[in-house]
């Protein structure tokens, strides 16, 4: 189980995603822990089984057991953070913005790992999700520590192409999957 199993049930139509995988898979922009907590935190994100499977089975070789759990707590928690605050952002009535989320959010002040990865892999989700206000949010905190914007990027590219791979596999799936069986 691997990045290229996953590349291998991606169809022909879809070759740019497996390039994609290829090269992102071995991007250096990003340290090992930002690279493949940023390819479990994606891949939790765009919820395709197959992908998950794959991902997780290559990321925990690169990852140790704080790191994939901060991973997975992005994920998490921007599932319910990128509802909220796009409804907040989006809403006609902005009295929302007023008001207290009343939401726990726990483990964003205490995540477990680099407070930087966290914001990384957050922003990753959030870009998945499409909740602007929460990758401004996260932007801002990794602009202030530091981060380039090549390596914020560099997270939203991995995060783009993981959940394209997902798409398509659960598109394919749906159809019977055939690719996926294939690559099994």
């Amino acid at each position: 189980m691997s990045i290229e199993t996953i590349k291998q049930a991606i169809p022909d139509y879809a070759k740019d995603i497996k390039l994609n995988l290829s090269s992102l898979a071995n991007d250096e922009t990003l340290s090992a822990q930002q690279l493949w907590g940023t390819f479990l935190a994606s891949a939790m994100a765009g919820g395709n089984e197959f992908v998950i499977q794959n991902v997780a089975a290559e990321a925990m070789t690169h990852l140790s057991a704080e790191a994939a759990n901060g991973a997975k707590a992005a994920a998490s928690i921007m599932a319910m953070n990128n509802i909220y605050y796009r409804f907040v952002h989006l809403a006609s009535n902005k009295e929302y913005q007023t008001m207290p989320a009343g939401l726990r959010m726990n483990v964003i002040g205490n995540p477990g790992v680099d407070k930087i990865d966290f914001e990384l892999w957050s922003t990753a989700v959030s870009a998945i999700n499409g909740c602007g206000m929460c990758i401004d949010a996260h932007e801002k905190q990794l602009l202030a520590h530091g981060v380039s914007k090549e390596q914020i990027q560099a997270a939203v590219k991995v995060a783009s192409v993981v959940q394209a791979a997902s798409a398509i596999l659960t598109a394919e799936q749906a159809m019977g999957g055939v690719a996926m069986k294939q690559a099994a």
